[in-house]
């Protein structure tokens, strides 16, 4: 099993650490509900260090970028930060990703632990265009740090107006005594803030000023059970629960990032998809009724006819009820309709809602 740049802090800090795509990491510090409010309100920091990155470079690194993500990445600039995702020659998702411009000719590809080489066995048999591509993720590490307090909390880290850095920009600079780094306003929770992409020597360095820096704000280390909750209140899919192999991006609502004014891995397949409609749909739902709804919990009709499966449910620590995301069958997928949940042996009735859950 692999650690992380920062294990050995988490032991000292009385982290729970968990086995996560090969990596040793912090699920939670004090407890979940106390970290996801800390996010909610203040200002976390999650080591999200098992991530995985790529470079892709050289005058072809566009062409390949087009050819194998969803979204449209001739529309970035230097700076500019794009959500997207790998789809497969079925039909599925290989991955979802962010891709950043970080030169003309450069880009990096943040891409889930669990499949980074999955991903990277991908991209490459698909590189027919001799695009340069470099796997870094052992050398790198990332800090995200979220929550509405951020921007306050990390200014006196940096020379850069943290202010100016606009939702999916970054920026490469200073931070924590430390040149070249990346500042990047992405996040998973909903609740604005950054993540910094630094080298695995540089993280220890981070990760202690930021929390010099924060110490005035309640800044607190946060773990992955958090993330979940988090990510999940926002509506954000998880790969692996509401994305895999088998689900394509129309399925799951994300046809936003899934351009067809160019030709990618199956585009032609997705097009007709969306011009036909699809059969199922991923649906966001709350419980009416007291519940905690899981991952394969069954959805059912007003007749108790299963028309579909939960992939992601939790206690909202924020709404303080019971919210999922599932595939129902698309005749079943309107907002506001009532369906029921199969948890144990009684049927749950839920509505259907329009993401996020949580709206701040």
């Amino acid at each position: 099993m692999k650690n992380t740049a920062l294990t050995e802090i988490h032991e000292k800090l009385g982290a729970k650490l968990v086995s996560f795509a090969g990596y040793n990491m912090p699920v939670q510090y004090e407890g979940i509900n106390i970290e996801h409010e800390t996010v909610r309100k203040a200002v976390g920091v999650f080591d999200v260090s098992h991530m995985g990155e790529f470079l892709i470079e050289g005058e072809n690194a566009l062409d390949l970028i087009q050819k194998v993500t969803s979204n449209d990445a001739s529309k970035l600039l230097i700076g500019d930060a794009q959500y997207s995702c790998l789809p497969n020659a079925e039909g599925g998702i290989v991955d979802d990703l962010i891709v950043y411009r970080i030169k003309e000719f450069t880009y990096l590809l943040v891409v889930n632990a669990s499949n980074i080489d999955k991903d990277k066995n991908w991209i490459i048999s698909q590189n027919d265009v001799k695009a340069e591509f470099r796997d870094i993720s052992d050398d790198y590490s990332l800090l995200a740090i979220q929550g509405p307090k951020a921007i306050e909390a990390m200014q006196s880290l940096t020379s850069v107006d943290l202010n100016t850095i606009p939702f999916y920009k970054f920026k490469v600079a200073d931070f924590a005594g430390i040149d070249h780094i990346i500042i990047s306003a992405t996040g998973y929770t909903g609740s604005g803030g950054f993540e910094i992409y630094c080298k695995n020597s540089e993280a220890e360095q981070i990760w202690n000023k930021v929390f010099e820096a924060g110490a005035d704000f309640g800044i607190k280390p946060i773990g992955l059970a958090a993330r979940d909750t988090l990510r999940l209140e926002m509506g954000y899919c998880l790969y692996g629960n509401d994305i895999d192999d088998t689900t394509s991006p129309l399925e799951a609502g994300l046809g936003w990032i899934t351009k067809f004014t160019k030709d990618f891995t199956n585009s032609s397949a997705l097009k007709e998809q969306k011009e036909n409609g699809v059969s199922r749909k991923l649906i966001a739902f709350e419980l009416d009724e007291k519940g905690i709804p899981r991952q394969g919990y069954a959805i059912l009709d007003i007749n108790d006819n299963e028309i579909g499966i939960v992939t992601s449910g939790t206690m909202s620590p924020s709404l303080k009820k019971g919210i999922g995301l599932g595939y129902v069958k698309i005749d079943h997928s309107k907002r506001d309709e009532k369906i029921f949940i199969q948890i144990r042996k009684k049927s749950i009735p839920a509505t259907i809602i329009r993401l996020p859950f949580y709206k701040g």
